[in-house]
C-alpha cells in the first residue's frame, strides 16, 4: 500500500484549490451579509471593550511600568533591603500602581483644566450667535453696497440659512434632546465603565506581562514552523516600534503645538483661547492634513468676532506649522515610519475614509506595517 506524501505536488495543489475555493465563497458571504455580519463584529467589539480598552492600556502603559520598575523601586528596595535580593514581583507591583495613577491623575487633570472652559468657549459661541449673525449681515451691507443684486442674493441666502437652522433646532433638535441626553449620559457612563474595567484587566496583564508573552511565544511557535515563527515575531516587534515611535512622538509633538498655540493666542488676546488651542493640538496629531482641518475652523470661529485678529492668527498658524514640520516634528519623530509622502497621504485617505480619525491617526504606522510585511 502506498503511503500518503504530504509534499505531493497533487496534495499541494488539492490545497491551493481548496483555498482558492473557500476564500471566494467567503467573500461572497461578505458581499451577500454584509450589514448581518458587520452587525455581529460590532456587538462583540461592544461586549470586548473592556478587553480591548484593557490591552490599549496595557500597551501604552508597559513602557511607563518597565522604566519605573529598573529606574526607581528595583534600586530604591536594594538601597532598603541590601542584604536580600530584590523581590521582581513587589517591584512589578508597584511600578503597575504608580503608572496607573500617573495615567489617572492625568487623565484627571486634562479633564478638570480643559472640559469647563471648552464649555464655555461653546457656550458664548451659542449665546453670541445673533450677534454673529448681525456681524455678517453688516459685512455684506458694507461689502457690497455697490452691488444691490449681489447683496440681496447673499442676504437672503444668510436670511435661509439662518431661519432653516433655527427651524431645525425647533422641529429636529428640542423634540428629540430628551432621547440624545439620555442616551448621550448612558453611553457615558457605559464607556467610563469600560475604561475602569480596562484599567483592571491591564493592572493584571502587566503584572504578569512575561507570563503571557511566554505564552503567546507558545502558541505561535507549536502552529507555525520554526522559521515561520520568527517571521512572524521580527514582524510583530517592528509593528511594536512603528506604533509606539510613531504614537508617542505624535501625541508629545502635538501637545507642545497645543501649548504653544495657547500661550501666542493669550498674549494676542484672542478669542475662545483654550477652544482654539484644543482643536490645532488635537487635529495636529493627524498628519499632513491635521494642520489644515484644525486652522480651518478655528480661523472661521475668530473671524466672527474680529476680521483682524483671524488674519493674525492664520498668520500664526501658518508659522507654526512651518516650525512644526521643520524644527520640532523631525526632531521628535524622526523617520520613524521610512514611508514616502506618497504611501503617507495614501495611508491618511485610505485608513481615514474607512475607520474617520482613528484610521487617521493609525493608518501612516499600519501601512509602514504593510509595506514591511510586504517587501
Amino acid at each position: 500500500m502506498k503511503r500518503f506524501d504530504p509534499k505531493n505536488k497533487y496534495f499541494g495543489w488539492g490545497i491551493t484549490a481548496f483555498g482558492v475555493i473557500a476564500c471566494s465563497i467567503l467573500f461572497f458571504m461578505l458581499l451577500q451579509h454584509g450589514k448581518s455580519i458587520s452587525g455581529a463584529i460590532g456587538t462583540l467589539i461592544s461586549i470586548l471593550s473592556p478587553i480591548i480598552w484593557g490591552m490599549v492600556i496595557t500597551y501604552l502603559l508597559w513602557p511607563l511600568v518597565k522604566m519605573f520598575q529598573r529606574k526607581l523601586f528595583e534600586p530604591l528596595l536594594q538601597k532598603i533591603r541590601p542584604k536580600k535580593p530584590v523581590s521582581k514581583s513587589l517591584a512589578r507591583g508597584l511600578s503597575v500602581v504608580l503608572a496607573i495613577l500617573v495615567a489617572l491623575v492625568l487623565i484627571a487633570a486634562l479633564v478638570w483644566l480643559i472640559i469647563p472652559q471648552l464649555y464655555t468657549s461653546i457656550e458664548s459661541i451659542v449665546l453670541n450667535s445673533q450677534q454673529y449673525y448681525d456681524t455678517i449681515t453688516g459685512w455684506i451691507n458694507r461689502f457690497f453696497e455697490n452691488n444691490p443684486e449681489v447683496e440681496e442674493a447673499l442676504l437672503s441666502a444668510t436670511g435661509k440659512a439662518s431661519d432653516s437652522l433655527l427651524d431645525w433646532a425647533k422641529t429636529a433638535l428640542l423634540p428629540s434632546m430628551g432621547k440624545v441626553v439620555t442616551s448621550g449620559i448612558y453611553a457615558v457612563l457605559r464607556g467610563i465603565l469600560d475604561v475602569l474595567i480596562g484599567f483592571v484587566v491591564a493592572c493584571y496583564v502587566l503584572s504578569n506581562m512575561e507570563l503571557f508573552l511566554a505564552k503567546a511565544k507558545m502558541v505561535l511557535y507549536s502552529i507555525f514552523p520554526l522559521r515561520s515563527s520568527k517571521r512572524i515575531l521580527k514582524a510583530i516587534r517592528f509593528t511594536d516600534t512603528a506604533f509606539m515611535s510613531f504614537i508617542s512622538g505624535k501625541v508629545i509633538d502635538s501637545a507642545i503645538i497645543g501649548v504653544i498655540c495657547y500661550i501666542c493666542c493669550a498674549i494676542m488676546r484672542m478669542p475662545y483661547v483654550v477652544l482654539v488651542s484644543v482643536v490645532v493640538g488635537v487635529t495636529n496629531i493627524i498628519p499632513v492634513f491635521g494642520p489644515f482641518i484644525g486652522a480651518v475652523p478655528t480661523a472661521l470661529i475668530i473671524l466672527l468676532d474680529s476680521p483682524m485678529k483671524c488674519l493674525i492668527y492664520v498668520i500664526f498658524i501658518l508659522v507654526l506649522q512651518q516650525i512644526d514640520g521643520n524644527i520640532i516634528g523631525p526632531k521628535i519623530l524622526g523617520d520613524s515610519t521610512g514611508l514616502s509622502s506618497f504611501w503617507v497621504v495614501f495611508a491618511i485617505l485610505v485608513f481615514g475614509g474607512l475607520w474617520g480619525f482613528p484610521g487617521m491617526l493609525l493608518g501612516v504606522p499600519l501601512m509602514a506595517v504593510i509595506y514591511y510585511v510586504a517587501q
